[in-house]
């Protein structure tokens, strides 16, 4: 089964969260969609290099890009690093604009898990679903090495940094944050065993896969 539609990415705003293949994800589910797509970010993100990008806050010229390419980049230039922030034109705006509105809601700063800060995810209000990646390549590794702020991933279940990143306790960070309609347990060709654990704990609908090999199942 194909991503778009084993995670029922359906016409209009979906916002990505979580770490361990976000990006990814996006780019994916952009190639495999229907009609016209435009990705986006309400954190920060690299522009997608086979994606015509748009800066501008004008909706026509989002509109003629997406004239010329069916998937179109857009978002706000950030000052240093080459990345995007949040586009001008607004979110809103762009679900005007395109079939498929594919978000980046979140940072992760390219670990594989993380735990979430009071402002986090920032998903905007008329995303319609929230799909939420979890990196199996961090699981069974110590908190302190492969979880984004592990201070609050402790809080949350209870463990030391020094404490290996058990499925357990990522599903029980996960389940405490109850932030998406579906998750992807990702990298599961890295750590398959401890993917489908986890995908089973977590109270969120779940599905096992590999973005980067293009495969996804049930747990």
């Amino acid at each position: 089964m194909r991503l778009a539609e084993a995670l029922d990415v359906r016409p209009g705003v979906t916002s990505v969260v979580g770490s361990g293949g976000k990006t990814s994800l996006l780019a994916a589910l952009a190639r495999e969609l229907p009609g016209t797509v435009v990705l986006t970010t309400t954190t920060h993100i690299l522009p997608f290099p086979d994606a015509p990008l748009v800066t501008s806050a004008d909706a026509c010229d989002a509109r003629a890009a997406l004239a010329e390419s069916r998937v179109v980049c857009v978002g706000s230039q950030a000052e240093k690093n080459g990345k995007l922030v949040t586009p001008e034109l607004g979110i809103d705006a762009l679900a005007s604009l395109a079939d498929y509105v594919l978000v980046e809601a979140d940072g992760a700063r390219r670990l594989p898990l993380k735990a979430h800060a009071p402002w986090e995810p920032v998903v905007p209000a008329c995303s319609g679903r929230t799909i939420l990646v979890l990196g199996a390549s961090g699981l069974g590794r110590p908190v302190r090495e492969k979880v984004h702020r592990p201070e609050l991933f402790c809080e949350l279940t209870g463990c030391t940094p020094d404490d290996p990143a058990t499925p357990e306790l990522v599903a029980r960070a996960a389940n405490a944050e109850a932030l998406a309609d579906v998750a992807l347990v990702n990298q599961a060709d890295v750590a398959p065993e401890r993917a489908r654990e986890l995908a089973v704990l977590l109270a969120t609908p779940a599905l096992v896969g590999s973005v980067r090999v293009g495969t996804v199942t049930a747990p």
